[in-house]
């Protein structure tokens, strides 16, 4: 049987620190893997560089002249993770196709197995992370806590996954399917359907250079990831009118038994003060919600392009 073609992506956003080790270990992944026959020799990674202001493109660029198996994506500017991984994949060239973050805190080693499951007959491959030990214990408590409140709201998506992944062409031609605009991919390929199987590994610290996900970012992604797959948020804003006018039948009885009977309830104030703070807490935090759905319609409706490529090497 002929070894498959493996195309490894990396998103890179400002990771002129990390890229020279990044480089350095993928040269020897590949030599590793063709040396023993689990890919092909035309097997190659290709980097994506998210609109970086530092020396990421030089480097890329030079990696791409000194050895024909490193590719170089530029995109036009900045346009965040999801969008930079996605015109990796879409210009990636192999039957199998490996996304991973520059930072190498995602086992390399792995990937050896993504591909024999792969030549076994399974289309998708997820990376999961065996412990979170290296995360601080806010990081580790808000990300598992995200994942099963994403589970509650009825997101398939793989536990303690992220974004390291072996995808067969297939499987990839079935994502180019997908044109929405608020991207969260590790919602949408569990989506895809396909043969799927799982790899543990353990999470290395980043090798060099910062986060290029500080809490800001992580938060949006968390939003997205539910308001752009589940509709709960909305059957919850229902179901809190149902409460609030529950309540408002309970605090009437209330008004009611203290002015007629116990004469203790001072003239107006229960009735007019308690039902304006609430209502108008509730009508704001709904609004809120509902805003959020609307802005997806409307950023979905431009259909505007999620990416220009500048230049690729």
């Amino acid at each position: 049987m002929t070894p498959p073609r493996l195309a490894i992506v990396v998103p890179c956003f400002n990771e002129q620190e990390v890229l020279p080790e990044t480089l350095k270990r993928l040269r020897l992944l590949l030599a590793e893997l063709e040396g023993a026959g689990k890919i092909a020799e035309n097997s190659g990674v290709w980097f994506v560089d998210d609109g970086s202001w530092d020396t990421t493109w030089a480097q890329i660029t030079e990696a791409a002249k000194q050895d024909s198996r490193f590719h170089g994506v530029r995109l036009s500017r900045n346009r965040g993770h999801q969008n930079a991984l996605l015109a990796g994949l879409r210009a990636a060239e192999g039957d199998a196709i490996v996304s991973i973050d520059a930072d190498l805190q995602d086992d390399l080693s792995v990937i050896e197995k993504m591909v024999d499951l792969y030549v076994a007959g399974v289309d998708i491959v997820y990376g999961v992370r065996q412990s979170r030990e290296v995360d601080t214990l806010f990081k580790r408590m808000t990300a598992e806590g995200y994942y099963y409140v994403l589970k509650k709201m009825g997101v398939q998506i793989v536990f303690n996954h992220a974004d390291y992944r072996l995808m067969s062409r297939r499987s990839l031609e079935a994502l180019n399917a997908y044109s929405e605009v608020n991207l969260f991919l590790r919602g949408i390929v569990p989506q895809l359907g396909f043969t799927t199987a799982t790899v543990t590994y353990d999470r290395a610290e980043r090798h060099a250079g910062e986060s290029k996900y500080p809490l800001r970012k992580m938060l949006a992604l968390a939003l997205n990831g539910i308001t752009s797959f589940s509709v709960v948020p909305l059957r919850m804003i229902a179901g809190l009118g149902l409460l609030v006018c529950l309540f408002s039948v309970l605090m009437i009885a209330w008004v009611l038994l203290g002015a007629l009977i116990m004469r203790s309830v001072v003239p107006g104030w229960a009735s007019s003060v308690i039902p304006i703070y609430f209502l108008g807490g509730v009508q704001l935090f709904s609004i809120g919600v509902i805003g959020e759905y609307v802005g997806k319609i409307y950023l979905e409706t431009k259909r505007r392009p999620l990416f220009f490529v500048q230049e690729e090497v």
